[in-house]
């Protein structure tokens, strides 16, 4: 009976929800037809063919689809040049390969929009860590909070810039924070305040989860250089490894000689027969997106309505796939995240436990029952255990199974008087 009681409540309360945020599932369609056509615009433009799909081995000289990929990307992004690779291994790799290549010992570099995601602090370092970090080499990093409302402190921005001030940071994405994740309209005012600060410097915006969720990227209003992971919004769930880079030519040239070595760049690289993927994944990506963010909006109105704290609120806008929402403690947080795993369609009857997770600070626990290992356009969710007990929900290849999750993770925190 307490079975069918909660199913006839879900009903009603899905039905609510779905009837609420109709308005900006509407909207996501817009963006994501939008999206779409940009995406097959630059794939005509540069007369993607079946050939282009081809394997190569070796050095991967004169790989054809490689080169058209980086122009595709490129043209995408709206900037000059992109690097594609599969042999990007993560996000943070990829950020890495950025930043590295566009910092030279005693430069400094400048994170205007707070504390960056947690597995880029051994990127950043300490001086004489011994681990090759940016410190170890000779870079300096200051990170400026942000204001109690979520905005740059321009004030605390200028005060940090110094002389050897090169790269200024922006983290699109919340992270682990209990913030609004940076619109694109956002970004280009920042981009627009740090060339008034400094003309020369270098604006790098970490894209991550930021794919596709609005009609532009980064690179087209004013930021130099971006990167992101393909196992997140532009894999479209296909690609089973790599990132991207992309910006001015200079830059994505250095990245590219820090990813290979100087003098070769993006030159080489055998793709290994990811190429096909890569490109469809891309193509797919759009809608895909649009799929999760729904999700996401429907998480959010549906928790909302029991009474936890979400971010962003079913109605804000929505830049990034993430949906956080805050819990009254570590069991009932924990509770959701295996719930999460258990709606999945791999590995459903695995179990997730925090656990001390390389690049993390605090026991973390993840729920990522996906086809491609941390793909997090496919639904996963992971929190840090500790206060305030926040869990961050992401991705979901359809919306049904975004839908599917959470009605499973309402059911199980009914089951145990959370509700």
């Amino acid at each position: 009976m307490e079975h069918e009681q909660y199913e006839r409540q879900w009903e009603q309360w899905a039905e609510a929800a779905e009837e609420r945020i109709a308005p900006r599932f509407r909207l996501l369609d817009r963006i994501a037809e939008r999206n779409q056509w940009k995406i097959i615009q630059a794939f005509q433009k540069h007369r993607v063919s079946d050939f282009h799909f081809a394997p190569s081995t070796g050095y991967g000289y004169n790989d054809s689809g490689r080169e058209t990929l980086d122009l595709v990307y490129a043209d995408v992004f709206g900037a000059e040049a992109a690097i594609v690779r599969p042999h990007l291994v993560s996000g943070t790799h990829t950020i890495s390969a950025a930043l590295f290549g566009c910092l030279r010992p005693g430069d400094e570099l400048l994170f205007i929009t707070g504390k960056p995601y947690d597995t880029l602090h051994k990127v950043i370092g300490k001086p004489g860590d011994g681990l090759g970090s940016l410190s170890d080499w000779g870079v300096t990093t200051k990170i400026v909070p942000l204001l109690e409302n979520g905005s740059v402190d321009w004030d605390g921005v200028a005060a940090a810039v110094s002389e050897r001030t090169k790269v200024f940071a922006i983290q699109r994405s919340r992270g682990y924070d209990w913030r609004p994740s940076f619109t694109i309209e956002q970004i280009a005012e920042m981009a627009a305040r740090v060339k008034e600060l400094r003309p020369d410097a270098i604006v790098f915006a970490d894209n991550c989860y930021g794919e596709f969720t609005e009609e532009k990227e980064p690179t087209e209003v004013g930021v130099d250089l971006i990167a992101g992971s393909l196992i997140k919004n532009p894999g479209g769930g296909l690609a089973a490894s790599g990132g991207y880079i992309v910006g001015k030519q200079h830059l994505v040239d250095l990245a590219a000689y820090r990813l290979t070595a100087p003098g070769i760049g993006g030159e080489v690289g055998a793709m290994l027969g990811t190429t096909r993927s890569i490109f469809q994944g891309l193509f797919l990506s759009p809608l895909l997106v649009s799929q999760a963010v729904k999700g996401s909006i429907f998480a959010s109105a549906i928790f909302a309505n029991l009474g936890f704290d979400t971010h962003p609120r079913w109605d804000d806008p929505r830049t990034d796939l993430i949906q956080a929402i805050r819990f009254s403690g570590a069991e009932p947080l924990i509770h959701f995240v295996q719930a999460i795993q258990k709606a999945a369609a791999v590995d459903a009857h695995v179990v997730p436990e925090p656990w001390d997770m390389p690049g993390y600070e605090h026991p973390v626990i993840m729920a990522a029952g996906t086809f491609i290992q941390g793909g997090s356009l496919e639904l996963s969710a992971d929190a840090p255990v500790r206060e305030p007990y926040i869990a961050y929900m992401q991705g979901g290849l359809t919306y049904a199974h975004v839908k599917y999750a959470v009605k499973l993770a309402v059911k199980s925190l009914w089951e145990r008087g959370f509700l």
